[in-house]
């Protein structure tokens, strides 16, 4: 295979691969009606999805550099794949949820083949190999929704996560005979690596204020998405599930604009803390305009696209920052960005739900603007030391 068309492959296996954390958001009325439990309970399934995979980012991910990649990354999407199929034929919300966290732990592999594109790239290629994954990584995030919701319309809930077994399997077999072999690119073990990952933790405080902002973020879009399904599915709006996954779309257009926003910040890196602040700001103000959605369709699209362009905003310029914090290492502040990121997540699936259950549509939109808040303060505190970062 040729070197563009390895960097295709891998940016494929990306979005089919991250989609499998996303799947959960738009089936859960679904699934909670199937298992016989309440909505905020089928919660438990996307929070335990988002918490496996921070502790995959946070155990797993540092073997990137360590072992060799290609068994690995097979090997992980082996397992996904198990995962999934059983996850397609679990008998309760207990068990599918447990399978979720093993679900999560094993799709961490996409945060190793990023990497390892950037590593097998050219000096000159590396921008757009780079930018080649993350765009289908994007895709996979905007169009897992859409996907779960004509997939469950047809074939059910558990048929999603059959479709997902037979994808990830496929993907297993072929990055297994067409990726080339290798040793391991960083001669340490398991435990140096993770050393390495804690100290620069507690040296970079710039990284480590970056993370708890991209918590906040990633805390309040899980509040959204998990919750609105539930809004759609209900006597207001009464979607099918095929439906409620061609609303996900509606975040594309902001989430595109953002990214190609936050590419033009690379020349200004001194703008990025007041961008931060300045999306942050919209992504709070967008949960007021979310909050009358309940009857309201328009409300829910023009706040959606507003949350999702605001939260691509703070992700993209979040990144920029923590990698221009180091020449090197750059997979060790991915595990300490990601796994606070996807702890946020877990935290705001977990805290949107509850807050529906006892308060509604209402309740959930001021949970949102509770993580938005956070963020804010956590921009404020991160400020100082990061304006002294870029004047040295």
């Amino acid at each position: 295979m040729t070197p563009r068309g390895l960097v295709r492959l891998l940016a494929l296996t990306c979005g089919v691969t991250v989609a499998n954390i996303y799947y959960a958001q738009p089936m859960l009325h679904t699934i909670a009606r199937g298992l016989g439990t309440s909505q905020s309970a089928a919660g438990l399934v996307v929070a335990g999805t988002q918490a496996g995979f921070a502790l995959g980012l946070l155990l797993v991910v540092p073997l990137g550099d360590i072992v060799s990649r290609r068994p690995l990354l097979a090997t992980l999407l082996a397992v996904d794949a198990v995962a999934l199929g059983a996850c397609a034929a679990a008998p309760t919300l207990q068990v599918l949820a447990l399978l979720g966290v093993l679900v999560g732990v094993s799709t961490v592999v996409v945060q190793m083949l990023i990497p390892y594109a950037a590593t097998i790239a050219s000096p000159g290629e590396r921008a757009r190999t780079i930018g080649t994954l993350m765009g289908g990584l994007l895709l996979g995030v905007l169009l897992s929704r859409t996907f779960a919701g004509l997939v469950a319309g047809a074939a059910g809930w558990r048929g999603v996560y059959a479709a997902a077994a037979g994808l990830m399997t496929v993907m297993a077999v072929v990055l297994f005979r067409v990726l080339p072999s290798g040793g391991r690119e960083v001669g340490i073990g398991y435990l140096a690596q993770m050393r390495e990952v804690v100290r620069l933790a507690l040296h970079q405080p710039v990284l480590r204020w970056r993370a708890v902002m991209g918590a906040a973020q990633f805390g309040a879009f899980s509040c959204f998405w998990t919750t609105v399904t539930f809004v759609l599915a209900g006597r207001a709006y009464q979607y099918t599930q095929a439906e409620i996954g061609l609303f996900a779309l509606v975040g594309a257009a902001g989430a595109a604009c953002a990214l190609a926003g936050g590419r033009l910040l690379d020349s200004r890196p001194d703008r990025r803390w007041a961008v931060t602040g300045i999306a942050f700001a919209v992504l709070l103000v967008s949960f007021g305009v979310l909050a009358p959605g309940a009857h309201g369709i328009g409300w829910l699209v023009l706040g959606a696209l507003l949350m999702d362009g605001a939260c691509q905003v703070v992700h993209v310029t979040n990144q920029a920052v923590i990698y221009d914090l180091v020449g090197q290492a750059r997979s060790r502040i991915t595990t300490t960005y990601m796994t606070t990121y996807f702890v946020g997540g877990a935290a705001g699936t977990a805290v949107g739900t509850a807050a529906y259950d006892h308060y509604g549509w209402t309740g959930a939109c001021v949970a949102a603007a509770g993580f938005c808040c956070i963020g804010l303060l956590a921009w404020l505190a991160g400020s100082f030391g990061e304006n002294i970062y870029y004047e040295r």
